[in-house]
């Protein structure tokens, strides 16, 4: 038998074989993560409510609400307030005399919840299906907390006290459900990551040719290869060529596919908008800029380096095109 599996003797509990991950496999409530990515149910729902996001009328808002101006999603940092809060809440209600306090902290995450949310369900509607499927099943959780606790903090102020008490314990336990299921989309289905994080890992140090400037179309994005990494390239005309990754930091779209203009280029997935120059995150939903290469052309071939960030990096100006 191989070592590594775990056999019903070796003294793991029977409980946690059967519900949590192990060697031997996935456990029932991670396979139910699976089956809920892949089943298309509620996928009418989703495209409803996608529509219906995408046509708030937010404007720079959209952005705000993504976390551009962070360099990461806003929506993880928010809801620590109304968690916190109701979590602070719970402890108070174990102790005595202490119901204004847990009142107070019910109502400061009641107020806090609708921005938070709103945040969510930006970053939501840009995600892609099998996310969106666990997205809309951890939203629906957290709608429920929000009714529990609205019916805490009604019944706190009304004097009843223990129902208030009750229905906060209640709410405290769908809002963590929630929170599991949020990181279930965050680090297992990678939401809200940088999906071009990897690339300066896997470039190495110096020029690397990736072909003839002449086989470069002016003004189109065409895919090409720096040490097996896709890159994007954007000839401008003459030689002048910009080179970012390809994947889009957002999730993972191919740059070299979107459309070219005024300098930038656009995802075709989500529409995130990366300045050529530079790497840049002009619009979102990306939160995080493109990995860029600085670029030269020698003897009618284009050669490209992955470009250095740090502070105290000497750019070579003789080489940069």
């Amino acid at each position: 038998m191989n070592k590594w599996v775990e056999s019903p003797g070796s003294g793991r509990p029977e409980l946690r074989q059967r519900f949590f991950s192990s060697s031997a496999g996935p456990g029932r409530l991670l396979a139910a993560m699976d089956r809920l990515e892949r089943h298309p149910r509620n996928d009418r729902v989703i495209d409803r409510v996608r529509r219906a996001v995408h046509g708030l009328p937010l404007g720079r808002g959209r952005d705000f609400l993504h976390g551009r101006w962070l360099g990461h999603p806003v929506h993880p940092l928010m809801v620590q307030v109304p968690i916190g809060s109701w979590f602070s809440a719970a402890v108070l209600d174990l102790l005595p005399g202490q119901h204004r306090g847990a009142r107070a902290l019910v109502g400061v995450g009641l107020a806090t919840a609708a921005p938070a949310a709103a945040a969510g369900w930006v970053d939501w509607a840009d995600l892609q299906r099998q996310q969106m499927r666990v997205g809309l099943v951890h939203a629906a959780s957290n709608i429920t907390a929000v009714a529990l606790y609205a019916g805490s903090f009604t019944a706190r102020t009304q004097g009843r006290t223990q129902l208030g008490k009750a229905l906060g314990f209640a709410g405290l336990a769908a809002v963590s459900l929630g929170g599991a299921i949020g990181g279930h989309l965050a680090y297992r289905q990678a939401s809200g990551a940088n999906h071009a994080e990897a690339v300066p890992h896997l470039v190495k140090p110096g020029w690397r040719e990736i072909g003839a400037v002449d086989d470069l179309p002016v003004g189109l994005a065409v895919r090409r290869h720096v040490d097996d990494v896709p890159v994007v390239v954007v000839r401008e005309g003459g030689d002048t060529v910009h080179v970012l990754a390809d994947a889009c930091s957002h999730l993972g779209g191919p740059l070299s596919e979107g459309t070219v203009s005024d300098g930038c280029v656009r995802c075709p997935w989500h529409g995130s908008v990366f300045r050529l120059a530079d790497g840049w995150n002009v619009a979102g939903p990306a939160t995080a800029p493109q990995p860029a290469f600085d670029t030269r052309v020698t003897d009618g071939r284009v050669e490209a380096r992955l470009r250095q960030t740090e502070p105290d990096a000497e750019p070579d100006r003789t080489d940069a095109a």
